[in-house]
């Protein structure tokens, strides 16, 4: 059994904007509409109260939890306080909490008192802005249809200035329409330690923005890319490359550092890329215990292991079926993927980016909807890898002339 390292909380089940790609409330799971909107008191403590019995049982150092929604700041200021309170008691003693909270920044920049509760329990957070005014409005706006980036920006310059301490970077879902080395010096704008570049949630069923249709790769040689359309790709590349020629540091990009570093033997902490067995797990605002988020995408009621907090620990999410599905590595890929010579470092793809109805002999049996992209993309950073290897080599032993 794998032990958990990652508790997802769902303190907050809505949220106060209506982006048009939200894998919460725009998808096949509609789970959300039937929960509360607070993780009430109780189930917050009985959440903390388990997750530090499961890191005494498994001899854990130190447990991340990380605040999620909906929109988690939507809980208020004194709500938040006494949440970081309760799971920071708990764990006291047991392992040392990292706390982390995905935000979409609208409300740091309306309620002061919010920023100086996170800064007291090292709380670090990550804001979702999706590059230019004109893209990050096409998408993430407000119920009523007002844009949000100019309130999200006043969020992220408070983060990249008197709160730097607590700022985890950016978070950008990838929009085809938009100029990617444009986005990439948009978010730098607000001087990110690092950002994350994700590609829309989708599946066979549902293909990406921008990819009409895209037909399960067949057996291709070793080393061959397989074939079709990768856009994808070419938008990750352009980034990759402006990034990776800058004359300085400027910021991280996790996708491209974390398949560097399987590239070299690594292993990387994401779901997205590699092999490594899952280790987190959800807790809804009902104390509901389910699998990632992301897997709303595939179905109704995918990500639902008939769990809850009340009754149930999270010894018994990790002997689930389910996470142990996500814990086989290489053998729990399809055919095509365990024969690639490039599954060690793509993974297959995030899982629910597999999904297939018609795959046997389980709808996550198929590659990801973005196997042709990851390919190009794992190629690209490989052929820089070995280039900057090679002059390295020739600049520490040159050839005498």
């Amino acid at each position: 059994m794998v032990p958990f390292r990652q508790f997802l909380l769902k303190i907050h089940s809505r949220c106060n904007l209506a982006c048009d790609y939200c894998y919460v409330y725009e998808s096949a799971d509609q789970s959300w509409r039937d929960r509360p909107r607070f993780m009430d008191p109780g189930t917050v403590r009985r959440a903390a109260g388990l997750i530090a019995e499961h890191a005494r049982a498994h001899d854990l150092s130190e447990v991340h939890v990380v605040l999620h929604g909906g929109e988690p700041l939507l809980v208020g200021a004194a709500r938040l306080d006494a949440i970081l309170h309760e799971l920071t008691a708990a764990v006291r003693g047991v392992a040392r909490p990292v706390f982390k909270l995905q935000t979409n920044g609208l409300r740091l920049a309306e309620d002061p008192a919010l920023l100086p509760v996170l800064r007291s329990h090292s709380v670090s957070v990550g804001v979702s802005m999706d590059g230019t005014a004109a893209t990050h409005d096409r998408h993430r706006r407000r119920p009523d249809g007002r844009g949000s980036h100019a309130d999200v920006a006043r969020a992220l310059r408070l983060l990249a200035g008197p709160y730097r301490e607590v700022y985890a970077g950016v978070l950008c879902t990838i929009d085809l329409a938009a100029d990617p080395v444009e986005t990439y010096e948009a978010l730098l704008e607000f001087t990110p330690p690092r950002l994350d570049l994700l590609l829309p949630h989708a599946t066979w069923h549902t293909p990406p923005p921008g990819v009409t249709t895209r037909a399960v790769p067949p057996r291709t040689p070793p080393g061959a890319a397989p074939a079709g359309p990768v856009p994808y790709a070419r938008w990750l590349c352009a980034v990759f490359d402006r990034w990776a020629d800058a004359p300085r540091r400027e910021t991280g990009i996790r996708l491209f550092e974390e398949i560097a570093v399987l590239l070299l033997g690594g292993t990387a902490n994401s779901e997205a890329v590699g092999l490594a067995p899952v280790d987190l797990v959800v807790v809804e605002t009902d104390g509901t215990i389910e699998q990632a988020d992301s897997l709303k995408v595939t179905y109704p009621g995918a990500p639902a292991t008939g769990l809850d907090v009340f009754r149930h620990t999270f010894a018994d999410a990790a002997r689930h079926e389910a996470f142990r599905a996500r814990q086989r590595g290489r053998a729990g890929l399809a055919p095509v993927c365990a024969a690639c010579p490039r599954s060690a470092v793509c993974g297959g793809g995030l899982y629910a980016h597999r999904y297939h109805p018609g795959a046997a002999p389980n709808p996550f049996a198929a590659p990801s909807v973005y196997c042709p992209d990851l390919a190009v993309l794992v190629d690209h950073v490989a052929d820089r890898l070995r280039r900057d290897v090679t002059a390295l080599g020739a600049a520490a032993h040159p050839v005498p002339g």
